[in-house]
């Protein structure tokens, strides 16, 4: 049923493409299953002698959902600075952000007046707050934030423009936007297009399709039987797709590249001006963390 809302929605008005996706993500968020944290499609490394992520043993069920936020918001020191998450779900990935990297303050916010209750009520973290907000009318001021992470939730907006100028407005000069989202493959080169016209620069570009492959494969016999105990039989093969697991029109989305999907590291000018220089795909940024 994801897939289909998804290739539809591409194809509609954005006002209705946004109301699909908020309703579809309203209906998510009302579960009360405490176990569920992310509802992102995960990662996982390529080459099995990479450095393990260092997990509480409590935490390991969502490893490769983490490993994503991992990757994505651990290309820069995070320490001692003001952090936002747009689109922050369930709230873990807000939640492993302020405890693994530490951030001074970590804002959640989300569309969703459920996923911010959830979210408030099973994250008790010092410094870690969520709030309800429209990702394309963000309500802070200029320049508040040193970092702003989005994590597979771009492809819910009426308008990626209207999102990347907030975005670009409460950035502080100087800031990182640490950015990862999925599009079909013939709209990949808008989402790049949008991005180099947003004001900020591109210093990070990776396709982490395979990554993102192969933690839905290593993950999927987990959620299959999660989906099943928590979600009944109706509503079990729709989960099953929602979640991505092996065989899933998701899933083989992803492995064929009718999906791709990209990450993206870039930072606001700090002279008001915007730069043409990009790194090489993957290349680090100057004092990004080691992951």
């Amino acid at each position: 049923m994801l897939d289909k809302i998804f290739m539809t929605a591409t194809e509609i008005s954005p006002k209705l493409k946004r109301w699909l996706w908020r309703r579809w993500y309203q209906y998510l968020a009302g579960y009360r299953a405490e176990f569920w944290l992310f509802m992102n499609y995960g990662y996982a490394p390529l080459d099995d002698s990479s450095p393990m992520l260092e997990l509480a043993e409590e935490e390991e069920q969502d490893r490769f959902c983490i490993q994503l936020y991992n990757h994505v918001a651990g290309r820069v020191d995070l320490k001692d600075v003001k952090v936002l998450e747009v689109g922050s779900g369930r709230g873990g990935g807000s939640s492993f952000i302020k405890r693994y990297l530490a951030p001074k303050t970590m804002t959640g916010v989300d569309f969703s007046s459920k996923a911010v209750d959830f979210s408030n009520r099973i994250h008790d973290v010092e410094g870690l707050t969520f709030q309800q907000g429209d990702a394309e009318k963000l309500q802070f001021d200029d320049n508040s934030f040193d970092a702003i992470v989005n994590v597979e939730s771009s492809h819910c907006y009426g308008s990626v423009p209207r999102f990347l100028a907030q975005v670009q407005r409460i950035l502080r000069p100087g800031g990182h936007f640490l950015f990862a989202d999925f599009r079909p493959s013939e709209q990949i080169d808008e989402l790049t297009s949008q991005l180099q016209e947003s004001g900020l620069s591109i210093l990070e570009e990776e396709n982490i399709s395979p990554n993102v492959v192969r933690a839905l494969e290593l993950d999927s016999e987990r959620k299959r039987e999660l989906v099943k105990l928590n979600f009944g039989r109706v509503l079990s093969k729709s989960m099953q797709q929602c979640v991505g697991v092996k065989g899933s029109t998701i899933h083989q989305n992803f492995d064929t590249g009718v999906f791709i999907y990209k990450r993206f590291l870039l930072q606001k000018p700090t002279d008001g001006t915007e730069s043409d220089d990009t790194q090489s795909e993957s290349q680090p940024a100057s004092g990004a963390a080691n992951n």
